[in-house]
């Protein structure tokens, strides 16, 4: 009997979120969610993201479709933009998890360069499964690339990620295809 992979995911929710957005497509998260555990073999998937009020409709969605929120109290700047720097969080859920025996595998989705002494970290204790970068290959960090772990782009799975578009139903009034 195959032994059920027990990987986890742990998501730099901003940077999810601006790398789909800048490259002009939306992210449907149930999609994306059910792509990480068939996948990756993902048992928990972790979306750090700062606490903005007006966005509980999101957050409520996110658990919905399986994610774990761990949540970052926001401050705003001088235009009101709020602010909610998550990547120490991520860093420190990332660490105890190895050292506490969590998860066989884990999976950082970011493109951002400051992760890169995690992912050497995780290399190191043979615990790195893969990069996802949310950015194009041009705009993923150089600090990633140069760990030699597997990156890959979501870009490359756009089709699959994005928003489903409604078949025509035959004639039978049936519409074809399934997400399975």
């Amino acid at each position: 009997m195959k032994r059920k992979e027990n990987n986890y995911a742990y998501i730099d929710g901003a940077n999810l979120y601006r790398g789909v957005f800048d490259m002009g497509w939306i992210l449907d998260y149930s999609r994306f969610r059910i792509w990480l555990k068939e996948r990756y073999g993902v048992s928990r998937a972790y979306i750090f993201i700062g606490l903005v009020q007006k966005y509980t409709d999101l957050y409520a969605m996110l658990q919905e479709s399986g994610f774990t929120l761990i949540f970052k109290e926001t401050i705003y700047d001088q235009n009101g933009k709020p602010k909610g720097n998550c990547d120490a969080d991520l860093v420190l859920h990332v660490v105890r998890d190895v050292f506490e025996g969590k998860n066989d595998k884990s999976l950082i989705v970011s493109s951002d360069g400051d992760y890169a002494s995690t992912i050497k970290f995780l290399k190191e204790k043979k615990k790195i499964l893969v990069v996802l970068s949310p950015h194009p290959k041009n705009k993923c960090s150089i600090l990633l690339k140069r760990t030699n772990v597997p990156i890959t782009y979501l870009s490359d799975f756009r089709q699959l990620l994005g928003p489903t578009k409604e078949k025509a139903p035959d004639g039978d009034g049936t519409s074809q295809g399934s997400f399975s």
